[in-house]
């Protein structure tokens, strides 16, 4: 069986409408292929195969879209207001800088659509997976990739 995807609804939307603009594109690329077809008579034609290329991705991305929303439940409030999880718009403070940023946690396809009014963060990503669980006034450290760290405070859990 499929694993479900819990998606804010602000992120399912996003996601629809992801969706329907690489339909879009998908229509214009379909369109340039059959105008490569119609024009190349050397089918070893690089604009052509860059053409099939280009197809083959937006299909991709677009089975890929409608997956994830087949599979997704949304999510409606908080069950435990007092700890972190998903959906969850947080405070974060990060402690050596003592600069403050309202992000909110989400799954990891919600987190890859652009837009939105917040910052999102993956709960996959090395901040989210240390995030989640994570009550007002805990700190924690990530370890990012290139070998520093980063230490954190959750100011507020909205």
């Amino acid at each position: 069986m499929a694993r479900e995807i819990k998606l804010t609804r602000e992120g399912f939307s996003r996601l629809e409408q992801t969706l329907n603009n690489e339909r879009a594109r998908l229509e214009e690329a379909t369109r340039i292929l059959q105008e490569q077809m119609e024009a190349s008579a050397d089918f070893e034609d690089t604009g052509l195969e860059d053409a099939k290329r280009e197809k083959l991705n937006i299909e991709t991305r677009i089975e890929e879209l409608e997956d994830t929303l087949a599979r997704a439940t949304l999510l409606d409030g908080h069950a435990d207001t007092d700890r972190v999880s998903l959906g969850t718009v947080v405070v974060l403070q990060n402690e050596t800088t003592s600069k403050e940023m309202r992000v909110q946690l989400v799954s990891a396809p919600e987190a890859a659509v652009l837009g939105g009014s917040l910052p999102r963060i993956s709960e996959d990503s090395p901040v989210g997976t240390q995030l989640l669980g994570r009550r007002a006034g805990e700190t924690f450290v990530v370890n990012l990739d290139n070998g520093k760290q980063v230490k954190y405070r959750v100011s507020g859990i909205e």
